[in-house]
């Protein structure tokens, strides 16, 4: 994420992938863009006309007013079912989905904060240094004062990746973690 020039996209849906990689195409400049392995079964609507998803452009996939869910590949769907969870208990989650890293809709996650007033951030990298930790000093620099709480992150563990699956499920996060930490947020 530290090399000049460079995007990155990592979809979470067939529609968008299709997209990110038209988009992805197009650009004068190098894109990667990950696919990740957990969303291959994944089944969704895909254009057949042409489809472009501009790169740096996030999706708001639900709007809530309670809290702010932020994810990217496949720690979206763990945002989406966490936010249909919590909204049998009475809170309304904001899902966003960033699409790309670099680069990134940062105005997207500050207005969001600052509709919501409290965010959390759901990465399966390990919580030191991963991409959340950057959003969060985002917002911590720029929407400090739209917080009602903390900027909160759900990560995977900080050890090297299983190759046990079991042991796999254990380190990444879970929709259950999510719902913990939106719930001890709206308690504050």
């Amino acid at each position: 994420m530290c090399v000049p020039g460079l995007k990155i996209a990592a979809p979470s849906n067939p529609a968008d992938l299709k997209g990110l990689l038209a988009a992805a195409i197009r650009s004068d400049d190098p894109v990667l863009v990950f696919e990740h392995k957990a969303l291959y079964p994944v089944k969704g609507e895909v254009p057949d006309d042409e489809h472009i998803v501009p790169l740096g452009a996030a999706a708001v996939l639900r709007r809530g007013t309670d809290v702010t869910l932020i994810g990217l590949a496949r720690t979206v769907g763990l945002c989406t079912d966490a936010a249909a969870e919590l909204a049998g208990s009475g809170i309304e989650a904001t899902v966003l989905d960033l699409r790309t890293l670099i680069p990134l809709d940062a105005q997207a996650v500050l207005t969001s904060v600052a509709d919501t007033g409290r965010v959390v951030i759901v990465e399966e990298n390990p919580k030191q240094l991963g991409w959340g930790a950057g959003v969060a000093a985002i917002i911590a620099e720029e929407a400090f004062y739209d917080l009602d709480a903390p900027v909160t992150r759900v990560a995977g563990a900080s050890v090297p990746l299983p190759f046990a699956q079991s042991l796999e499920e254990e380190m990444l996060p879970s929709v259950d973690e999510v719902v913990d930490k939106v719930q001890e947020l709206v308690a504050m």
